[in-house]
């Protein structure tokens, strides 16, 4: 009488690739380097000894200057067209943090101002790294 080889399905045993998945979802958590602003341009600010924290408001305007571009709220653009995105600003004292590069040359920075000051935008804070 023969032996009759039963149909058994073989199911391989996952437990140490649910390790592994947890193992890989831990390490990717732990190394990612979270960013704390969206930020568009790499900038190399000056360096300062004293300086106050800002308070957390509701509605900050981000202006970001480097020597040869400008971002407003993480988007690109150029001296010349920042008005219309200054325009709609209604609330004249809404804060303005400036991340101005420390190789910016002066006049880039005055147009910069000009701009704010022609819309009446006055709420400024110039961000530096501690």
């Amino acid at each position: 009488m023969a032996k009759r080889r039963s149909r058994d399905s073989a199911q391989p045993d996952i437990t140490p690739l649910i390790d592994v998945v947890f193992l890989l979802l831990i390490f990717f958590m732990v190394s990612t380097v979270f960013k704390k602003d969206e930020l568009a341009l790499l900038l190399n600010l000056p360096k300062t000894s004293k300086g106050e924290e800002m308070s957390k408001a509701k509605q900050i305007v981000i202006i970001e200057l480097s020597a040869t571009e400008v971002a407003f709220n993480g988007n690109k653009t150029t001296l010349e067209e920042i008005e219309k995105f200054l325009q709609p600003i209604s609330d004249k004292t809404t804060p303005l943090e400036l991340r101005i590069d420390k190789d910016v040359k002066y006049d880039r920075v005055v147009t910069l101002l000009d701009n704010l000051k022609k819309f009446e935008l006055t709420n400024l804070s110039l961000i530096t790294n501690k």
